[in-house]
């Protein structure tokens, strides 16, 4: 009887304990859901995903600058559009940062996006949200993984252009900066080199490049000759090649097979496959992509709930330019 007693008050204090658990991780994830838009705004997702399909069918390359969008919002001050916000006299947004200026795109198809939702449901689905559907819709219909994204983000009043300027990775970083980079918000090296296989699509220009081209050892004698006729090593600062040479706009492990031909494009993707501790987790993104493709989307999920703004925090802009 005594030891069942103990037992019991034992279980009560499992009970309260993992209550409280429950209760800190409500907290830490914030309220979002899946179905936060259910009742709301039944058509949202439908919505967003309609439009995404539209614009990376006209123009494939979208898919890889919705994503970029989104990964460009959450690493400076968390998912909360504060990168979609102009410049105005009493603020200064993100878009002229190094990492964004001349180089960030698709925020036209945002605005389409944001216009159709406030006609449909007005002042209800934030521009943080569209964000993070965008960019899972976008490598969905690119031939990548599908993720559920948890909703319920709001947006931000402010923008950070130190943040924007000093969080995001750039493309000269060498691993071990990297690995400190997606450290820095939560993610392990195995994260980062999952992430940074959505260098299948896109594309890079000249300037962010040119260096390895010229200047490097390791990388593709014959790759680094044809990138030469369009990157010369003075102008063409612009112009475009692909990320993956082999499948610029399909959502596969190419990426990775690309880096042990020594065919990285950035020298940030080489990096990856340099002797140092990511060769194993290149390898094996190559041996099984379902692997990546699983660990890609679990790192998606990852990225999407970096420090939302939820509850009474932020505002659900009506334009996704300014604070309303």
């Amino acid at each position: 009887m005594g030891s069942y007693h103990a037992g019991s008050c034992t279980a009560t204090n499992i009970k309260i304990s993992f209550s409280l658990f429950l209760f800190l991780v409500g907290v830490a994830s914030a309220q979002l859901s899946p179905t936060f838009y259910s009742t709301s705004c039944p058509n949202a997702l439908s919505t967003i995903k309609s439009a995404v399909d539209s614009a990376v069918s006209s123009e494939a390359r979208m898919g890889a600058s919705l994503l970029r969008l989104h990964f460009h919002d959450c690493f400076v001050n968390g998912c909360d559009a504060s990168v979609l916000l102009d410049d105005t006299s009493t603020l200064t947004g993100e878009k002229t940062a190094g990492p964004n200026a001349n180089s960030l795109r698709g925020f036209d198809v945002i605005d389409t996006i944001k216009t159709q939702l406030e006609s449909l449901c007005p002042k209800v689905v934030s521009c943080a949200d569209i964000l993070t559907v965008a960019a899972r819709d976008s490598i969905v219909a690119l031939g990548g993984p599908t993720y559920t994204v948890p909703l319920g983000r709001r947006d931000a009043t402010t923008a950070s252009l130190s943040a924007a300027n000093s969080n995001l990775p750039g493309p000269q970083l060498n691993l071990a900066a990297l690995i400190s980079a997606f450290s820095n918000k939560g993610f392990t090296a195995k994260e980062m080199v999952a992430l940074s296989g959505s260098h299948t699509i896109g594309q890079a220009r000249c300037t962010t490049f040119r260096n390895r081209l010229y200047n490097e050892a390791n990388i593709n004698a014959s790759f680094a000759t044809s990138l030469k006729s369009q990157c010369p090593s003075s102008g063409g600062d612009n112009t475009l090649s692909p990320l993956d040479v082999t499948s610029p706009t399909s959502f596969d492990n190419a990426y990775f097979r690309n880096l042990v031909s020594q065919k990285g494009l950035l020298h940030s993707d080489q990096q990856l496959y340099s002797g140092g501790s990511t060769n194993t987790i290149v390898d094996a993104y190559i041996s099984n992509t379902g692997t990546f493709r699983a660990d890609f989307a679990n790192a998606m999920k990852k990225m999407g709930n970096l420090s939302p703004l939820t509850g009474t925090n932020g505002q659900i802009r009506t334009n996704c330019r300014k604070v309303n």
